[in-house]
């Protein structure tokens, strides 16, 4: 991802969740970007292969994190 594009997913990002503490960084592979919510680690968004210009977030939710049923 350019850092362009970084930029308008990571705008579209804050306004969706309406949380300015989200922020996207460059990662090695240059098709995808980490998220983050302050400086807590939350997911990958990924360039989707299918259509150009259109993006995935993916973000795991692990059982230790969620509250006791």
């Amino acid at each position: 991802m350019t850092e362009a594009d970084i930029k308008r997913v990571e705008t579209h990002l804050k306004r969706t969740f309406n949380h300015g503490g989200l922020k996207l960084k460059a990662r090695k592979q240059a098709d995808s970007a980490e998220v983050y919510v302050d400086d807590e680690f939350i997911g990958v968004v990924f360039e989707d292969e299918d259509e150009a210009g259109s993006y995935m977030f993916e973000m795991a939710i692990l059982a230790e994190d969620l509250p006791q049923a």
